[in-house]
């Protein structure tokens, strides 16, 4: 039975990407958009988190081939949710990260791989996002997002109800990830007259009008789904 409804949380996912209508724009830093500078060092920065990543999942197959099947589902969730666009001011696009319920099952190293490949296959078939700023979209989304959900659950879960602090971890999570691509752009685009500091506000403010709305509702169903698989499993899984 745990099997079976993890199963039929994998094939909803996998639905809902298919009938999920795509366009090319979205929160995810397109292909070509970052200085080549600046694509060539957020890509550094991302390997070594990568290789640890892999290392996490080779070692969870190993010693937990049971949990292979949540792995997946971890990755269809992110998959999905970050695959959702929803229009933001200015002819940007938000959506949900979906890195939060991994980073607290699993830990951040493992959905640093999971984000990575969830962005080459959406950069590669949705053309969201991009192969030469996969390093930068990776930092941000697979990397801060889900070290933020990570921490922030493991300070709140003693303190508070679990559901809360999954709520509060999934939130914040996707919250970052938008900071950190803001400040991404801001590096790489500072404003002519306020430098750094003033570009970082304004991408901030084309971002969250919509994110904070969107992050609220993902804590929410992160909630939801992590309740869920608790129920399945019999235990804490986390």
């Amino acid at each position: 039975m745990k099997k079976l409804n993890l199963k039929i949380g994998v094939i909803a996912s996998l639905l809902l990407i298919v009938m999920n209508p795509t366009e090319s724009s979205a929160m995810h830093i397109m292909e070509g958009f970052l200085p080549v500078k600046w694509s060539i060092i957020w890509s550094i920065l991302f390997i070594p988190f990568f290789i640890i990543g892999l290392k996490s999942i080779n070692k969870i197959v190993k010693d937990q081939p049971k949990k292979k099947l949540l792995l997946a589902l971890c990755g269809a969730f992110v998959f999905v949710l970050s695959a959702l666009k929803i229009p933001s001011v200015t002819g940007s696009c938000s959506h949900p990260t979906g890195v939060g319920l991994g980073a607290i099952l699993f830990g951040p190293s493992v959905m640093t791989v999971l984000g990575v490949i969830v962005l080459l296959f959406q950069a590669i078939l949705l053309a969201h996002g991009g192969i030469t700023t996969l390093g930068a979209n990776a930092f941000s989304m697979a990397i801060v997002g889900p070290i933020v959900s990570f921490f922030t659950f493991k300070f709140f879960k003693n303190k508070i109800n679990k559901s809360w602090a999954v709520f509060i971890a999934a939130t914040l999570g996707d919250l970052l990830t938008y900071t950190v691509t803001s400040l991404q752009l801001a590096l790489a685009f500072p404003d002519a007259t306020g430098g750094i500091a003033s570009s970082a506000i304004k991408f901030l403010g084309v971002f969250f009008f919509t994110q904070i709305p969107i992050a609220i509702a993902e804590g929410i169903l992160t909630t939801i789904l992590y309740n869920l698989i608790v129920q399945n499993e019999g235990e804490e899984v986390a």
